[in-house]
């Protein structure tokens, strides 16, 4: 049986997505597909446009076979923990033949020599990382010029080692290198607008997720972004269109600034990511605060990027401290398998994982009191929690009941 996983957000599902599900069943002969996707808080360090499991949903009916939950730590960080995590819980399932992933290089082997020299981190490299940190360089600018430095960069397309999905996809081997994971690395070849477009591409119908997000902020429109999405991940939107969709960082502005002005004394240190440095900025920035998106931009410098920024604030809201992420990283990332949902013909694959894996699968919240380790129902916990924080945003932002967590049930298609 050959598995390919895909490690995704969704946010939301566009034809870029669906392009890259059919290309991965192509290129790696796969007889399924599991897709690990964000939960409703994602690695920029922002809320989901649109909840798990109206993005899972459209993930299934655009080719993939099961999709699992990626746990809210690795969901909200850095890309090399988004990375690890995500690695971990598709090599743990003992059933994946494959990782296929979307990158602006599409070249294996050269996105993999990357990933060697960061897993070695030869002292070349470390030198020239030190002198570039040193000179000012934030550190995702510092380690692209390290990397010039060490590698042949003539020999290596522009953007290698900057532009996001090659990150990520680097990001990827490296964690399969580092487990000696028999999981084997594809790639396609990211289409259509960039990764950080903001406007909707009037050529073709490949536009960037930002895009779409952005063009539903702006304009207000859902229509607009018709030609974008597949007509099934379209009718999904338009279904949940101003009853839990879309929702932005701002919206959780209020429970941002309450928490922040209810911890300043005691500083920020504990939470995940967050150094001395930006504690101290935040509390002297406090009574600055007028939103989410402004905080961030107000915070932003050359050693703090918006990203990190939001990534760090999200760890404090949702309470993610420093010492937990240790201790999960300790237990090899990951303790369960959260399913969103299947397809029905999915069966064998269902049948084989539960027999393979070494983590158990989660299909109902009420059954995983019995199964989990207690680490395992503390991570599990803090899912539930972030669930109930983004659900009390949404019903309150569309006047809608508050739907609870437990009561939710698996996306299930014929």
């Amino acid at each position: 049986m050959k598995v390919t996983g895909i490690i995704a957000e969704y946010n939301p599902f566009h034809n870029g997505h669906k392009y890259h599900l059919e290309e991965a069943r192509r290129i790696t002969d796969a007889d399924y597909v599991i897709a690990v996707i964000s939960g409703n808080f994602v690695q920029r360090g922002m809320p989901a446009a649109a909840d798990k499991y109206i993005r899972a949903e459209a993930c299934l009916k655009n080719g993939a076979d099961l999709v699992l939950e990626l746990p809210l730590f690795y969901s909200v960080g850095s890309a090399e923990y988004f990375a690890a995590g995500a690695v971990a819980l598709l090599d743990r399932l003992g059933a994946v033949t494959s990782l296929c992933f979307g990158s602006e290089c599409n070249d294996i082997s050269r996105l993999s020599s990357v990933a060697s020299l960061l897993l070695r981190e030869p002292e070349e490299y470390r030198a020239r990382l030190s002198e570039a940190l040193k000179a000012g360089h934030s550190f995702p600018k510092a380690r692209s010029l390290a990397l010039e430095s060490c590698l042949a960069a003539a020999d290596y397309p522009p953007g290698l080692f900057s532009s996001p999905n090659n990150i990520l996809g680097i990001e990827y081997i490296k964690s399969l290198l580092r487990r000696g994971s028999s999981v084997l690395p594809y790639t396609v070849r990211r289409k259509g607008s960039g990764y950080h477009e903001r406007t909707l591409s009037a050529g073709h119908s490949l536009s960037s997720a930002s895009a779409i997000r952005n063009c539903l902020m702006n304009s207000g429109r859902l229509s607009d972004i018709r030609p974008y999405v597949p007509a099934s991940s379209y009718s999904l939107l338009k279904n949940a269109y101003h009853r839990s969709f879309p929702v932005c960082s701002d919206d959780f502005s209020s429970l941002l600034h309450y928490k922040l002005l209810s911890e300043a004394s005691a500083g920020f240190c504990r939470y995940f990511d967050v150094s001395p440095d930006l504690s101290d900025k935040i509390c002297r920035n406090l009574f600055c605060f007028t939103g989410y998106e402004q905080f961030c931009g107000l915070l932003k410098s050359r050693n703090f990027t918006y990203s990190g920024i939001s990534r760090s604030l999200l760890h404090i809201l949702l309470n993610l401290t420093r010492e937990q992420m240790e201790e999960y990283v300790q237990n090899d990332y990951v303790c369960y398998a959260r399913m969103l949902g299947f397809r029905r013909d999915a069966a064998p694959l269902l049948k084989k994982l539960k027999t393979h894996g070494n983590i158990p699968m989660i299909s109902g919240l009420a059954a995983a009191r019995r199964t989990l380790s207690p680490i395992g129902l503390a991570m599990l916990g803090q899912d539930i929690q972030a669930a109930h924080i983004y659900q009390s945003v949404v019903s309150s932002k569309f006047h809608t009941p508050f739907v609870n967590e437990y009561v939710r049930q698996l996306i299930v298609l014929d």
